[in-house]
């Protein structure tokens, strides 16, 4: 088997290493033995969803040799699912990049990613990367923006430690809004009601409520590999939390792909609708987070750079890494908040930040950091990014300004006690002042070149003003009587 995948397509390309056609050829044994009848052949899309086909068990063999085509527009859609850039007119190659005619892309598996769905067990994902299928790279392909970045940082001889906070909302499905009127790009969304009355923080009463759909999630998480923590009531009306032990930048990413879809997956099969909407518009309801934990490894002594010396205060790794996630806040916003619903979360006194700055051990400051004399696990926390992000443009992201703020020494300003209070600079109010503070940012075009910049840029400004050029509910209850 190995030395067929050797004389494939992928391999004499240079895109699938001795390693991963000696773990290509495991797994196609596994899936036979297993009696496994499909697999999906997944990609995760520029906003974090997956996409994909789904192969017999027999044709599992022929992915490793010659990888999978898919049409290239699944990669110039926004969030209605609508072509973004024009592919078809002459000037529309610009834009659109090596994607121009519409025509394909090729999905490489990337044999670590392989899991037997545990709701699904005749089934299992792939996941793949995207290449041009000449085999050159796609600078928005999610997992290759997120590499560069760790390869950079590797570069300045460290390595970054996350840790996720995901919030989410379980609902009872009340009308799955399948009419054909309800039909379109987007459909219309479905109709629901709470599975649990809220605002009892972390009450046990409220556990037990949730406590048979939660048990199902958890044991479908760890049953994927997923390093689950805690399962938590949260603040809001069915709202509830998930945490993951500490990896590294892309294990995590995957790790977040992976638990969305399956929530999703595992609700939607037991009559529920799961949502990680960062704000839905919905009577008495509370916006969900993704807080982000970090910190950093020295490659050589594989020391926690974070952790305070003797006597305490922040390590020059910490003041430098934090100075640099707040100067580039709000460039950086559009990568880990990135739709228009993300910055109706920036409020006060929600437990969510609204302004740039830091404090120690303190849930109102963008950045929490939890930095303890002697303790190891310390580190900074971002309270900022929202669980609608892709989770690899996102720690991407962080790496970029983080790791910018140590390069060039940066120190930390003095940590706020009252982040509610006073003048300090504002997160982006909306994603038109994010885009804009992303395409002003010299770090992020240098960091991730021209054509992903221009792209991120010209898919959300099609979805901004998508925004703004409809009438909103607000407006017509506003004018409609009175003018």
């Amino acid at each position: 088997m190995r030395n067929e995948f050797k004389a494939g397509k992928l391999a004499q390309m240079g895109l699938l290493s001795a390693e991963d056609r000696a773990k290509a050829a495991e797994l196609v044994a596994l899936v036979q033995s297993k009696g496994i009848e499909t697999v999906r052949v997944l990609f995760v899309d520029q906003h974090g969803i997956l996409r994909g086909k789904t192969i017999v068990a027999n044709a599992f063999a022929s992915v490793f040799d010659a990888g999978m085509a898919v049409p290239s527009t699944l990669l110039l859609k926004d969030t209605s699912h609508r072509t973004a850039f024009d592919v078809w007119s002459s000037s529309g190659g610009k834009d659109a990049g090596p994607m121009q005619g519409a025509g394909d892309v090729l999905l490489v598996p990337c044999p670590d990613t392989f899991r037997v769905l545990p709701w699904s067990p005749h089934s299992a994902w792939i996941f793949c990367d995207v290449v041009t299928r000449s085999g050159g790279p796609v600078p928005f392909s999610s997992r290759q923006v997120l590499r560069s970045a760790m390869d950079r940082l590797a570069d300045q001889g460290m390595a970054a430690v996350v840790g996720l906070e995901v919030e989410f909302h379980v609902f009872d499905r009340i009308d799955g809004a399948t009419g054909h009127h309800q039909s379109g790009a987007p459909g219309t969304p479905i109709e629901t009601r709470n599975l649990a009355q809220g605002y009892q923080f972390l009450t046990e009463t409220r556990y037990g409520e949730l406590e048979p759909i939660l048990d199902d999630l958890r044991r479908n998480a760890q049953s994927l590999g997923l390093a689950v923590r805690s399962v938590e009531v949260e603040m809001g009306p069915s709202q509830v939390e998930f945490t993951f032990d500490p990896a590294d930048p892309m294990t995590q990413a995957d790790a977040m792909v992976m638990f969305r879809t399956l929530v999703k997956q595992v609700c939607a099969a037991r009559g529920l609708h799961a949502s990680f909407m960062a704000k839905p518009r919905l009577e008495n309801t509370c916006a969900n987070g993704w807080h982000i934990h970090q910190s950093l490894l020295d490659l050589n002594t594989g020391r926690n750079l974070f952790m305070p010396d003797e006597g305490g205060g922040l390590t020059p790794q910490a003041s430098g890494w934090i100075a640099g996630l707040l100067k580039h806040a709000a460039a950086a916003s559009v990568m880990i908040a990135p739709s228009v619903n993300s910055y109706k979360r920036y409020l006060p006194f929600q437990l969510a930040p609204n302004k740039i700055q830091w404090g120690e051990d303190n849930r109102g400051a963008m950045l929490r950091a939890l930095l303890l004399e002697g303790d190891s696990a310390s580190r900074v926390e971002n309270r900022a990014p929202d669980c609608s992000a892709n989770p690899y443009y996102a720690l991407a992201a962080q790496l970029i300004a983080g790791s910018e703020g140590i390069a060039n020494g940066r120190v930390a300003p003095a940590p706020t006690v009252s982040p509610y209070d006073g003048d300090g600079r504002q997160l982006p109010r909306s994603l038109g002042d994010a885009l804009q503070a992303f395409e002003l940012s010299p770090l992020f075009r240098q960091s991730l070149g021209d054509e992903f910049v221009d792209y991120l840029l010209h898919l959300k400004r099609f979805e901004w003003n998508r925004y703004l050029n409809t009438v909103s509910e607000w407006e017509q209850a506003e004018y409609f009587n009175l003018y």
